[in-house]
């Protein structure tokens, strides 16, 4: 197989997990406003518990089931984005450090990360979903065309408990014509 692909963004590059991004990874999801946005990853978040995250990540990838590390070109690892297959169709999570929130590059990586799941994948949906409480990552959903289909709820980990959770998905033509839109040009038909 391929080596997994890495995609470049005007600020970002995406690219695969290395063990050496264990205390990076550490640092950013030591945080619990980090960590109550994500359904499984658990707070305190230790060095360990990064190591054993990025052991388990297998060397085979496809679209349906990918992990990248976004990597900001001066400050380095930022956070993660990616996607793995449940139920019938890939899902996409992302999260980002702290101190990089408000900044645009989560919608930056997530844009990059669909545009190229679409491309690499004969998928015509992407699902996703956020706990009912984070605007933020809803926000950029909408942005990039994901509509809600459901309201369902989700053990968070670190939070301990089943919390509401807003379902969404976009499909290939919703995201094409959002990124149009944002581009200021007319989507293909």
């Amino acid at each position: 197989m391929v080596g997994q692909p890495e995609i470049r963004t005007q600020r970002l590059v995406l690219r695969r997990p290395r063990l050496r991004d264990a205390p990076r990874i550490a640092s950013l999801l030591n945080n619990y406003e980090v960590t109550k946005n994500l359904a499984r990853v658990p707070y305190p978040y230790t060095m360990n518990m990064a190591l054993d995250w990025l052991l388990r990540q297998k060397r085979e990838w496809s679209p349906e089931a990918v992990t990248f590390a976004i990597c900001e070109k001066r400050a380095g690892l930022i956070g993660f984005c990616g996607t793995h297959r449940e139920g019938q169709f890939a899902e996409i999570g992302y999260w980002l450090g702290q101190p990089y929130w408000g900044q645009g590059y989560m919608s930056e990586a997530v844009r990059a990360t669909i545009a190229w799941y679409f491309a690499s994948s004969g998928s015509n949906r992407l699902i996703s979903g956020v706990f009912h409480f984070n605007g933020a990552s809803l926000a950029i959903q909408n942005k990039l065309g994901f509509v809600t289909t459901g309201i369902g709820t989700r053990i968070c980990l670190a939070q301990h408990a089943e919390i509401e959770h807003i379902e969404t998905e976009v499909t290939r033509g919703a995201f094409f014509a959002a990124i149009a839109a944002q581009d200021g040009q007319t989507p293909a038909p």
